[in-house]
């Protein structure tokens, strides 16, 4: 079951996927995002060292480094 968040602005429930994105420089870097839909990619929990936040705004989730996760 891919793991979801419901939006307490619009009531929207959001699925979090991860995907693997080259960069200009031909580095590889892992993307998170939302979607209201389950595709590929989903993910049934959160990365290790992230958590869930809400923007004021659009009422969007996103995924932001945990406190825990900061190092120096």
């Amino acid at each position: 079951m891919a793991y979801s968040v419901k939006s307490k602005k619009s009531g929207e429930m959001y699925y979090l996927h991860k995907k693997l994105v080259s960069l200009r420089g031909g580095r590889k870097q892992t993307i998170y995002f939302f979607a209201r839909d389950v595709r590929d990619g989903a993910l049934d929990d959160l990365p290790e060292g992230f958590i869930v936040m809400e923007n004021k705004r659009t009422g969007l989730p996103m995924l932001k480094k945990g406190e825990t996760a900061r190092v120096g």
